[in-house]
């Protein structure tokens, strides 16, 4: 199995040490989880490199309500602790396919250069 399941325990472990991360927050009762599961599983078996985590929202609502969640499925995509996407919604594969790659070509450096910029300006 390429997925990891995060809980409040292990959360900051697997996001301290990794580079990129997908985070799908779902449900057992779910449908729409239940169609992007297959889908967000097999993806991951293709990006060894990127970790993809699942949150069940209902064993882990503390960790689920950290970041906000209202509706399920919600894919999140974080590079270097910066969220990069947060949308809620099963996506196909193809659409998980380029929004990977769309994260994989975001300049990290830029990214932080601009929040830097916008923290000293607020």
């Amino acid at each position: 199995m390429a997925t990891t399941e995060l809980t409040r325990e292990n959360f900051e472990d697997v996001l301290g040490g990794d580079d990129m991360i997908l985070i799908d927050f779902w449900a057992g009762w779910c449908g729409p989880c239940r169609f992007f599961a297959p889908v967000y599983e097999r993806v991951s078996e293709k990006h060894a490199d990127i970790v993809f985590g699942k949150v069940d929202t209902e064993a882990q609502q503390e960790l689920a309500g950290a970041f906000g969640i209202s509706s399920i499925p919600t894919l999140m995509i974080i590079r270097d602790r910066v969220v990069l996407y947060a949308q809620p919604g099963a996506l196909r594969e193809p659409e998980l396919e380029k929004l990977i790659e769309e994260a994989r070509a975001v300049d990290m450096d830029d990214v932080r250069r601009h929040a830097a910029e916008h923290r000293h300006s607020a």
